[in-house]
């Protein structure tokens, strides 16, 4: 049954979480998430966006529920030119979803580096504000866009709508982007990636010959260190990759392991 108000909603969120054995923040921002790439599908139908693609952990959160890592904030790739990207995501949002709208706030940051800006998104659920989130707003990746059924649970538990299917990044393409942000100079923050692709190997949803492709060509359009790179784990990695591991249920917690596996890994992909 739908919520019929704001406090139903927020009673219900509690209650679902509790069955189901989920942090009422995650369920949270599944919420926000799956109600953002509903508005998204609403704009590709209705011509504003001619796709788009979700990117980084909310694409693998889509697609391996708690299997992944919780994220806070979301990737998405738009196949417009860099100066039309901020004002055609503001013409697919003000479109709303059900009874959620989407404002922004304050003002956008470029992040050159990455070709990408970063601003944060109000979600509203009828006449009360329900979250804020980050949004990384980049280009639209080189290969084909999959077409992913959600697999999270608890939002269709509570009386929402979940659009289905919703666009990602294909995977072998994301693992190559993965593996360049996690390798190269501007490396810093990136520990989570190196788990990220153990994860994705680990579940054996991947074609090594295909993430290889995709690797050369996105280490050569970034142009920053060669592929195959070289792996090394900086130390200050090693607490970070050993709390996620256990988080995640990872075979092993040993990040001189993890590393080792990492490295197999690599290797496996530059003798592909």
């Amino acid at each position: 049954m739908k919520p019929r108000s704001v406090e139903r909603l927020e009673k219900t969120l509690a209650r679902v979480a509790k069955a189901q054995g989920l942090a009422q923040e995650r369920l949270r921002r599944w919420v926000s998430f799956l109600a953002l790439c509903g508005v998204l599908e609403r704009a590709v139908n209705e011509g504003i966006l001619d796709s788009y693609d979700l990117k980084g952990g909310v694409a693998l959160e889509l697609r391996f529920a708690e299997g992944a890592r919780a994220t806070k904030d979301i990737d998405i790739g738009v196949p417009v030119e860099r100066t039309k990207r901020l004002r055609v995501f503001q013409e697919a949002v003000a479109l709303g979803f059900d009874d959620f709208t989407f404002l922004l706030k304050g003002k956008p940051l470029n992040m050159d580096k990455v070709d990408a800006v970063r601003l944060e998104l109000a979600i509203r659920y009828r006449t009360r504000a329900w979250q804020t989130i980050e949004v990384d707003l980049g280009p639209s990746g080189r290969g084909a866009v999959e077409l992913v059924v959600p697999t999270i649970r608890g939002v269709a538990a509570m009386g929402l709508r979940v659009p289905s299917p919703v666009r990602c990044l294909n995977l072998n393409e994301q693992v190559a982007q993965k593996l360049h942000a996690c390798t190269g100079p501007y490396s810093a923050g990136r520990a989570r990636d190196v788990l990220d692709i153990l994860l994705i190997d680990l579940l054996d949803k991947l074609d090594v010959k295909a993430v290889r492709a995709a690797a050369e060509q996105v280490f050569a359009e970034r142009a920053t260190h060669d592929f195959p790179p070289t792996v090394q784990i900086a130390a200050e990695w090693q607490p970070e990759l050993e709390v996620l591991a256990k988080e995640l249920g990872y075979p092993t917690t040993s990040a001189t392991e993890i590393e080792a596996r990492f490295r197999a890994f690599v290797d496996l992909l530059a003798k592909a």
